[in-house]
């Protein structure tokens, strides 16, 4: 009860963080808020000229492009939040010092700018669909399932590594690094189907996995996910979440003093 009065005492705090948030990041910045829309349709256009002509992906009787399309805009809202996330922590390094609030609210409004950027892609995506003619099905109601559980997974990656990343700022140096190790382990580029079978059991270890299979097939192909593998994503999600909290309240006391 305690830590819930604190949490809501805190509210405007969280919402002045996530504000200051979405205003920094492009500040002095001709197109502003158009880069959010930009920098995925670049990525968006490369890559389809890349893997439609060059290392030619089939993918059916799915366009590529809106078979990316599907898979990258999930994909960069989870790189761009736990990035963003990862070096909150540092970067409010004066407030942790100054003022007593919970320390998670720092990485958790990271995350919540992020939200804005993947609201706003995914309404061109919306448009993308309906270029492609691609039908609106009653599976579309479960994304918003598979966003909360992609939520948390989130969540708990970074409370992870921004806690982490006080005592070692190497884990922001790497982060990167890591990243797109991990996309390229994610079936963001690619379909599923193109992993070696003797390869599987490694490759479905990643709970990312379960989860741009979902949207892909809730969003293109008109079906629930893959209910055995997305409940895997499920448990490893709460479990991240979990330990991230359990984690960052740990190291939090700390914080003030290595900062």
């Amino acid at each position: 009860m305690i830590l819930v009065k604190s949490y809501w005492k805190s509210k405007d705090l969280f919402v002045q963080l996530t504000l200051r948030e979405i205003k920094s990041k492009y500040k002095q910045s001709i197109l502003g808020y158009a880069w959010v829309i930009l920098v995925p349709l670049f990525n968006l256009l490369v890559l389809t000229v890349v893997f439609s002509f060059f290392v030619r992906i089939r993918t059916g009787a799915i366009p590529y492009t809106i078979f990316l399309f599907v898979g990258l805009v999930p994909w960069t809202f989870t790189s761009n939040a736990i990035s963003a996330a990862t070096s909150s922590v540092v970067s409010n390094s004066t407030l942790i010092t100054k003022v007593f609030f919970p320390r998670e609210i720092i990485p958790l409004s990271a995350i919540a700018a992020k939200l804005l950027d993947f609201f706003l892609i995914s309404l061109i995506l919306i448009l993308f669909i309906v270029f492609y003619r691609i039908p609106f099905h009653l599976s579309l109601l479960f994304v918003p399932l598979i966003f909360i559980i992609q939520l948390c997974l989130v969540c708990g990656i970074s409370l992870i590594l921004s806690s982490v990343n006080i005592f070692f700022r190497d884990v922001e140096n790497i982060l990167g690094v890591f990243l797109m190790f991990w996309m390229y382990l994610t079936p963001v580029l690619y379909p599923p189907q193109l992993v070696p079978v003797k390869y599987l059991t490694i490759y479905n270890l990643n709970p990312m996995t379960p989860l741009i299979n979902a949207y892909r097939n809730v969003i293109l192909y008109g079906i629930g996910p893959n209910w055995s593998s997305f409940l895997y994503s499920v448990i490893c999600s709460i479990i991240a979440l979990t330990l991230g909290y359990i984690i960052f309240r740990k190291l939090e006391k700390s914080f003030a003093d290595v900062i």
